[in-house]
């Protein structure tokens, strides 16, 4: 699980106190809300210790499998622990609000909690996931954050991918508005056929506006790689992806900078699904790709997606 989320130095404390000071990515509280006297409490102390990028992942067991526990310690088949609490998902949510912390996703793992050859890791690996099973699972996962900060003084860094896109370049820069105090561009270009490169040194060349322009090449191939390569250039506080199509008008762009520095959410995905869409803009296996990609990620991630920008 912590392999997943990039985690690399992982640390084990007895004592809150020890995380003062420290820049951490995520703090595991693993099942001890069910033994603590003063569950806000313990939450309101982790929320002082920490800075508002670290990510709070509580685990808490499902209160329908309190009568299987209860018979398993009877039975000796697991060892007799103190009282415990047995807390809801409403309940996480309003000690998460009095602490000042927001949801940012809830999982529920393992329908089978004894290892059964095959049988256990098949059910729990791709049965638990699905909708009509997580209500039966034994353990729930909430990962929340502190209660999000307007951000002040931030600035984009906004990756253009392009390729074959030589008609739009000078139209991308010139339209894009001024949003933070340092915002910059970054161009990608991906082995364009037409003069797609020409043009992007030329106007990189000539420009005498607000943005600091960037310009590279891709190695690999792909609107993927691309992207990567400008993330890894990018130096400013909130990222943003334009198409070089334009299929997005650049001037949308202060509405999503909006949405973010008010602290409305920490991704924010435009969605062309909302209103009617220009005639061939999508075409029909086009949309169903992109429908099946919203549902697939929605899926992994625990979030709703409408529209993955499938092309």
């Amino acid at each position: 699980m912590f392999e997943n989320l990039g985690v690399k130095n992982l640390f084990y404390i007895e004592s809150l106190e020890e995380i003062k000071d420290k820049h951490l990515d995520y703090i595991l509280l693993n099942g001890i809300l069910h033994y603590e006297r003063d569950i806000q409490a313990t939450l309101n102390q982790v929320q002082k210790q920490i800075n508002q990028a670290c990510r709070l992942i509580i685990i808490y067991y499902s209160s329908l499998w309190k009568p299987i526990i209860k018979l398993a310690t009877w039975l000796g088949l697991r060892s007799k622990g103190p009282e415990q609490n047995w807390l809801s998902h409403e309940d996480i949510d309003n000690f998460l609000l009095l602490s000042d912390f927001e949801l940012v996703r809830r999982e529920q793992k393992v329908l089978i909690p004894i290892y059964i050859p095959i049988l256990s890791n098949l059910i729990n690996r791709y049965f638990a996931p699905l909708p009509f099973f997580r209500s039966f699972c034994l353990v729930n996962i909430a990962v929340a954050k502190p209660v999000s900060k307007p951000m002040q003084k931030a600035s984009v860094s906004i990756v253009v991918p392009a390729r074959n896109e030589e008609g739009n370049i000078e139209n991308i820069v010139k339209r894009i508005p001024k949003m933070g105090l340092e915002d910059e561009l970054i161009f990608v270009e991906g082995n364009s056929t037409d003069n797609t490169w020409k043009k992007i040194q030329e106007v990189t060349k000539e420009y005498k506006g607000h943005l600091k322009i960037k310009i590279t090449q891709q190695d690999g191939k792909g609107k993927g790689d691309a992207v990567r390569k400008g993330f890894a250039l990018a130096e400013k506080e909130i990222l943003m992806i334009l198409d070089a199509d334009l299929t997005v008008p650049p001037e949308d762009l202060p509405k999503f900078y909006k949405a973010i520095i008010e602290g409305k959410g920490e991704f924010i995905n435009g969605s062309r699904l909302v209103y009617p869409m220009e005639k061939k803009a999508m075409r029909f296996f086009n949309m169903l790709g992109n429908k099946f990609f919203a549902l697939s990620f929605s899926f992994v991630l625990g979030q709703r997606f409408k529209d993955t920008f499938f092309r």
